[in-house]
């Protein structure tokens, strides 16, 4: 996954922490992300189905023409490793900040 798409992947795939079909996937997005994070529907579908070839979801069912999908371990690690970019990158921002606080 690239840096820039996965700026999209992040909520979807933790929505997909639990068993979710596509509609509740971007209500789960909206729900966890308070309203910050929509993702419409023509990117989520084509993102879940790149998520799935790439090994990261997978497609557990499909009912009434609902395709419902949960998160494998692939993507679990993905969203850790995510985490920690995220935590890495948001103290050295803190730091630089607080140094030009200082000057």
């Amino acid at each position: 996954i690239s840096t820039l798409s996965l700026h999209d992947a992040l909520p979807i795939l933790l929505a997909l922490r639990e068993e979710r079909h596509g509609y509740g996937i971007m209500q789960a997005i909206a729900e966890l992300t308070g309203g910050r994070v929509s993702v419409g529907a023509g990117t989520l579908y084509a993102l879940l189905e790149r998520f799935e070839k790439d090994g990261l979801i997978r497609r557990t069912r499909t009912e009434d023409n609902r395709k419902y999908y949960v998160l494998m371990p692939e993507g679990g690690r993905t969203l850790q490793n995510e985490y920690e970019r995220i935590k890495k990158q948001a103290a050295d921002m803190e730091r630089v900040l607080q140094k030009e606080e200082e000057s």
